[in-house]
């Protein structure tokens, strides 16, 4: 399958930047991930690699920027293996709890850990403590946009719970809305823009090319990991929650399938050059940062993805 995404997808045509400090990253996060009992022993999180996807997403970050967003993205494949081979994901009953657990994390404004929180374990201190950092940078804009990432990420996951239990393929349409939320991409960003103080003025943000344009990197993000994960997803029970499930749902051809799902990650890639380039001409220096971040997350997942043993 590797081989089939790195001939099909198109290489984006941006640098390919890793922060000089991943290693020493990957060590403290995954001592940060055992400390709160996330994993018992470090393997699936070597394979993963979080720190490698983080370290290509903000090559110049600060290191504290670098551990921060390396630590979500260690929480998020933590709770991605709890759904999918650990069978959480495949029951709404089990899940549920465990979800309005973590979201009694994020309503609460102190940091705290609601009392009790059984049902999420190790997940809900561990969310507890991103969110405790990313208030002490005292910028509530940001915990707001993190929050409120991660909620649609959580309800998210009740979606896809709903429907394993019965055994349904989603639409195309659905499923390539609800996925921009599934993968986690928001809240990402968000840290992404933080450790590097990348974000947009607030009034661009509020523009419509300004959300094309976010939808448009959400996309590429996932839907190359969907076309690389594709073969490791089925080997034991196929998942209906990948681009090439869907669409081989509606043309009936998995061969036709593999091809429609790298037409459709080149195809948003010529869109985001479109509409980067737009949006460069409109506001110049002042979305630049931003800009070079999310290029960043796009090369970062397809580099991350090339290597990655966790699809191997």
């Amino acid at each position: 399958m590797r081989s089939f995404a790195i001939a099909a997808l198109r290489e984006p045509p941006f640098s390919s930047l890793r922060h000089d400090d991943t290693e020493r990253v990957a060590g403290e996060s995954a001592d940060w991930a055992q400390s709160l009992g996330l994993i018992s022993n470090g393997h699936r999180l070597r394979r993963a690699d979080a720190a490698g996807l983080a370290g290509r997403a903000c090559p110049q970050a600060p290191l504290d920027g670098l551990r921060l967003l390396t630590d979500l993205i260690s929480w998020l494949f933590v709770m991605d293996d709890a759904c999918d081979e650990d069978g959480l994901g495949s029951d709404p009953t089990r899940l549920a709890p465990a979800v309005a657990d973590l979201l009694d994390v994020l309503d609460n404004q102190r940091g705290r850990v609601p009392v009790p929180a059984r049902a999420a374990g190790p997940l809900a201190p561990a969310l507890a403590d991103l969110c405790r950092r990313i208030r002490a940078h005292r910028r509530p804009a940001v915990l707001l946009r993190f929050t409120a990432g991660m909620r649609e990420y959580l309800l998210a996951l009740l979606w896809e719970a709903a429907n394993r239990e019965h055994d349904r393929i989603p639409p195309v349409a659905e499923y390539v809305q609800l996925r921009r939320h599934t993968g986690a991409v928001y809240p990402s960003l968000t840290l992404t823009d933080l450790a590097s103080n990348g974000f947009p003025p607030a009034a661009r943000r509020a523009e419509p090319g300004w959300a094309t344009l976010e939808s448009l990197v959400v996309d590429l993000v996932c839907w190359c990991n969907d076309v690389f994960s594709y073969r490791k997803e089925h080997r034991v029970r196929p998942d209906a929650h990948n681009l090439i499930t869907v669409l081989t749902r509606e043309l009936g051809d998995e061969s036709l399938a593999l091809r429609a799902a790298a037409d459709r990650f080149n195809e948003r890639l010529g869109a985001y050059l479109s509409t980067e380039q737009r949006l460069l001409v409109t506001h110049g220096d002042a979305v630049r940062p931003a800009l070079a971040a999310r290029r960043n997350w796009i090369r970062a997942t397809y580099d991350w993805s090339r290597a990655a043993e966790r699809y191997a």
